[in-house]
């Protein structure tokens, strides 16, 4: 049995869990090759050094209201990271906390149920090829 103690520390850590070294590096570098500023990319719909879609960034803000700004500001690769973490925090909770990095890219390139899908395998062994994590 957990006693209160053993759950505000359990709390208190997830609280405080970070997105995996290199995570944003990799993505960065699968994404945009590491190019910086308004790369606009999938057509027009997807946005930055990260290239964020705009349900994606909603979703980041809607989550975390902390966040602020417009979409225009994904451009900006802190901005952006923040986007990234925020969405995350949202849709990749366990992974966020274990530091499932492989999990978490998935997500980032096909949504929320992105670690289920076929189609993310592709994206997942680029992202490992750019350094990505487990």
């Amino acid at each position: 049995m957990k006693t209160a103690l053993t759950i505000l520390f359990i709390t208190a850590t997830a609280a405080k869990a970070d997105l995996p070294a290199g995570f944003i590096d990799a993505l960065h570098r699968v994404e945009t090759g590491g190019r910086l500023g308004a790369v606009i990319g999938d057509g027009g719909a997807a946005r930055g050094p990260l290239q964020i879609h705009r349900g994606y960034w909603k979703e980041a803000v809607n989550y975390d209201r902390s966040l602020g700004g417009c979409y225009q500001d994904v451009a900006d690769l802190l901005y952006a990271s923040k986007v990234v973490d925020a969405y995350m925090r949202r849709y990749a909770k366990r992974a966020y906390i274990d530091g499932d990095s492989a999990t978490m890219a998935r997500i980032h390139n096909g949504g929320p149920s992105g670690h289920r899908k076929a189609a993310t395998l592709r994206y997942l062994k680029k992202f490992k090829a750019a350094g990505g994590g487990r």
